[in-house]
């Protein structure tokens, strides 16, 4: 599948990388994929990150709003989820260039997960 880049597109992603780049945010997206597809509620989320309310807030509305996560209203709760298409769409993004037009990364190297 060819993927159409137009200067929205760019913005886009742009967007999605400028809100991964806060260190908070990054935390919240990993441990949220570590629960994918299930998810965890907001004072799970706390409990797990440390974070305070308030703040925990901000980063999940920019999150929302960038399209990295989702949100569901469950009763009383709000359950956030890593949006994995959205995650997947802009891997590939990166992946597009880096790994098969060029070559400049092997495809497996970026399988083969470093901790």
């Amino acid at each position: 599948m060819v993927m159409t880049i137009t200067a929205a597109t760019i913005t886009r992603y742009a967007d999605m990388f400028a809100a991964l780049g806060a260190e908070p945010r990054l935390k919240i997206v990993r441990l949220l994929l570590s629960v994918h597809p299930d998810g965890m509620v907001v004072g799970d989320i706390q409990a797990e990150t440390g974070i305070a309310g308030s703040t925990l807030s901000h980063h999940l509305e920019k999150l929302k709003i960038d399209e990295l996560v989702t949100a569901e209203r469950e009763k009383a709760f709000i359950r956030y989820r890593a949006s994995a298409e959205a995650l997947e769409e802009l891997l590939g993004f990166l992946y597009a260039e880096c790994c098969t037009r060029n070559n400049a990364v092997e495809p497996k190297k970026i399988a083969a997960i470093r901790k």
